[in-house]
């Protein structure tokens, strides 16, 4: 390679690093607000001993229906843009709703002797997300045609 012909090899490896890099920050940046948004209802809605986990509960069917309502109205109806699915969808999203804490609490509930709460909340928190995410789904398709 000359002098006069400049190397544009690191500039393609930037144009390539770029979007990775750019796609990271959209999760990190979704998911710092969605982590932040769990611990302040967490914080709101404390969870004793044998009780109701209602924290972990309306977060994850809260991310529910947030989740289909951006799949269904966002990303079906309008050209989906890479960044928003990733700040939204997976960090957002993502960090808010907590499958590990939901079963860390139903096995906390049972051990707790209340094992008929934690076949409840396993139940409930199953069949109203389903329910939940259909709904939404429903509503948003259509509110898009209507």
């Amino acid at each position: 390679m000359s002098a006069a012909t400049p190397d544009r090899r690191p500039a393609a490896r930037l144009a390539r690093t770029r979007p990775a890099a750019l796609g990271a920050a959209a999760v990190g940046l979704g998911g710092a607000a969605g982590a932040l948004a769990r611990a302040g209802l967490a914080e709101a809605l404390p969870h004793e001993p044998a009780t109701w986990p209602w924290a972990t509960f309306l977060a994850n069917l809260g991310g529910t229906v947030l989740l289909a309502w951006l799949t269904t109205r966002l990303f079906e109806a309008a050209t989906p843009s890479r960044y928003r699915r990733l700040v939204l969808g997976t960090g957002f999203c993502g960090a808010f709703t907590t499958f590990s804490t939901f079963q860390i609490e139903t096995i906390s509930l049972a051990r707790d002797g209340a094992g008929g709460l934690a076949v409840a909340y396993a139940v409930a928190s199953l069949a109203a997300g389903m329910a939940f995410a259909t709904a939404t789904t429903l509503l948003a398709r259509r509110g898009r045609s209507g």
